[in-house]
């Protein structure tokens, strides 16, 4: 799915059991069983960086930053992709392995993850 909303090709567009969100699929072909720093590569880059697989790691390599459309949220343990937000810390998000094996595209809190740009440095050329 792209920032708009728009289905991505080879994506299924569900909503969940409990009506959040809308389910864009399970984990990637070639990203390890904990994938939220490989969905959100694949999403942001375009392909998956295995040095971002370690959801730490964008805390790492990236500058700090505000929220907005783009930017990422990540803290030990988990990270996901900002596209726009609803109100207050709440976001529309990008989020890998979100539970269940799954990737969403669902309204969650930033609150008490770091928010990284990942397009401001030469990394992101790489």
């Amino acid at each position: 799915m792209d920032t708009q909303g728009n289905a991505t090709p080879g994506r299924t567009r569900t909503v969940d059991a409990n009506g959040n969100g809308v389910i864009l699929g399970s984990r990637p072909s070639g990203c390890p069983h904990r994938f939220c720093g490989c969905e959100a590569s694949l999403y942001v880059f375009g392909s998956i960086k295995p040095e971002l697989n370690l959801a730490a790691n964008w805390v790492r390599k990236f500058p700090r930053t505000s929220p907005g459309p783009g930017m990422v949220a990540a803290r030990s343990g988990h990270v996901f992709v900002l596209i726009n937000q609803v109100s207050g810390n709440e976001w529309l998000v990008h989020d890998g392995n979100s539970g269940g094996g799954k990737t969403r595209q669902h309204v969650r809190s930033i609150a008490g993850y770091a928010i990284v740009n990942p397009h401001a440095s030469n990394y992101a050329a790489n």
